[in-house]
């Protein structure tokens, strides 16, 4: 054990586990040249198709319809967020409990001491609040985008306010994409209670999910042809 509280396949597991989520981050939303070729760059063009169409409709409910649906979906990630959090909360409680379900499971190495079971619920917790910041970010840009949509005119002279839009929705969907991406590593996560294998196991997993649904799904090539 290093420091008494995590083995070296922890460690490991942990390494890991940050590598493949802030690694995938860093190529996917920092180089352009691979930021182009995902779904995200596709659909950010289909959302700026959208705005430069509204220019020509009088009647806009269908419009704000789809802004509402958005919000909902985002509001609703966003919520269940917070009553994950407050499930581990109540974890983080009662270590003994735990502890004591985890070692009723096969293959599951439950840990020896309260610290070490605090530290696998705490990284949960630590994940699910920056997926709660990043979806309520996403629901309030969403939020503006409405109104901006509200104070566009009809016309191609409204052209430039209908990109201002499209970069607000655009932002508004990258941030829903990295809460929704934070949700995917926290399913990973969750492996750690079970075993240190386990989380290295599940956090490769997440990161080929996330790289096949991105860049070779059928969605993906859809999005980018039209």
């Amino acid at each position: 054990m290093i420091g008494g509280l995590l083995s070296t396949l922890d460690i490991a597991a942990l390494l890991v586990f940050f590598a493949c989520w802030a690694g995938y981050t860093a190529v996917v939303d920092r180089v352009p040249r691979i930021q182009r070729r995902s779904v995200i760059a596709a659909m950010d063009e289909h959302r700026r198709r959208w705005m430069i169409a509204l220019l020509n409709r009088e009647n806009r409910i269908s419009d704000t319809a789809i802004i509402g649906n958005l919000m909902q979906s985002t509001g609703f990630l966003a919520n269940t967020s917070i009553f994950i959090l407050a499930g581990l909360v109540a974890l983080l409680g009662s270590p003994d409990l735990g502890r004591r379900v985890l070692a009723a499971l096969p293959f599951a190495e439950a840990p020896v001491s309260d610290i070490a079971w605090e530290m696998r619920i705490a990284l949960l917790v630590l994940i699910f609040v920056r997926a709660f910041f990043e979806l309520t970010w996403a629901l309030r840009q969403f939020n503006y985008c409405s109104i901006v949509i509200g104070g566009i005119g009809l016309g191609a002279d409204f052209t430039p306010q209908a990109e201002m839009a499209a970069k607000v929705a655009n932002r508004a969907a990258r941030h829903f994409n990295t809460g929704l991406r934070a949700y995917y590593f926290g399913l990973a996560a969750l492996a750690w209670i079970i075993h240190p294998v386990a989380l290295i196991l599940a956090s490769l997993l997440v990161l080929r999910e996330l790289h096949r649904r991105e860049f070779r799904s059928v969605v993906r090539d859809a999005l980018a042809d039209g």
